[in-house]
C-alpha cells in the first residue's frame, strides 16, 4: 500500500492545479471570449479604430498625426501643409510619436513655455491669415498624451479659409465639412465641441 504524500506536497499540488485552472480560465478562455464578442459587436474599435483611404490604412481616429509637407532634407524640420487641417502641437517625440507619449511637463510660468506659446501663436496666425488674438489655446498648447487627435471647433473653423484657398474649394463647402465632423460635449455638458482632425482630413481627401 502506497504511503500518503506529505501534507506540504499535497498543498503545493493543490495550489498548482488551481493555478493551471485559473490560467486557462483567465489567461486563455476569458480573453478569447471578450475578443470574440468585440470582433462581432464592434470590429472597428476592436482593431484600433483604423481609418482607410482607397483601401490603405492611413491612421487611427484615436491617434493624432502630423500633416506636413514632405522634405528630403534630413535636418530641416517639416513644414505644415496648408492643404490640410492642422492638429494641435505635440510633445510626443518629434510629434505624435506613439512610442513617446507624454507632455513637456513644463509649468504655466516656465519662461521657455511662455516664449514657445508666443511664437506658436504668431506662427499660427500668419499661417491661417488671422489675428494673433483670435488663435484658440489648443492651437498653441500640446495635450497631456501628445497623441490627442481632437482640436476645438473654433480652431477647425479658423483653418477653413486657408484650406479652401489652397484646395480651390468654396469656403462654404469646407465649413460644411467641419460642421459634419464636429462632435458636441460629452454627455451634453463635459468638455467642449471638438473635431477629430484625422477623420476630417480623410473626408477632405475623399472630397478631392
Amino acid at each position: 500500500m502506497a504511503k500518503p504524500l506529505p501534507a506540504l506536497i499535497r498543498l503545493h499540488l493543490t495550489g498548482l492545479r488551481i493555478l493551471l485552472v485559473f490560467t486557462v480560465l483567465c489567461g486563455v478562455a476569458y480573453p478569447l471570449l471578450i475578443t470574440g464578442i468585440a470582433e462581432l459587436a464592434l470590429p472597428g474599435q476592436a482593431n484600433g479604430s483604423l481609418v482607410r483611404l482607397d483601401g490603405r490604412v492611413v491612421g487611427s481616429s484615436l491617434l493624432g498625426q502630423n500633416f506636413d509637407l514632405p522634405t528630403r532634407a534630413v535636418r530641416t524640420p517639416a513644414l505644415p501643409d496648408p492643404r490640410w487641417f492642422q492638429p494641435r502641437p505635440s510633445a510626443a517625440g518629434a510629434g505624435y510619436d506613439p512610442t513617446a507619449s507624454g507632455a513637456s511637463n513644463l509649468g504655466p510660468n516656465d519662461p521657455g513655455l511662455t516664449r514657445t506659446i508666443q511664437l506658436r501663436r504668431l506662427a499660427v496666425a500668419l499661417f491661417d491669415g488671422v489675428r494673433p488674438s483670435s488663435v484658440p489655446p489648443d492651437a498653441v498648447t500640446a495635450s497631456a498624451s501628445g497623441l490627442d487627435p481632437d482640436i476645438s471647433a473654433a480652431y477647425a473653423y479658423e483653418q477653413v479659409n486657408r484650406v479652401a484657398r489652397h484646395r480651390r474649394l468654396a469656403p462654404a463647402v469646407v465649413r460644411q465639412l467641419v460642421a459634419a465632423h464636429t462632435q458636441g460635449r460629452s454627455l451634453g455638458f463635459l468638455g467642449q465641441s471638438r473635431v477629430d482632425v484625422v477623420t476630417l482630413n480623410l473626408a477632405l481627401a475623399r472630397l478631392g
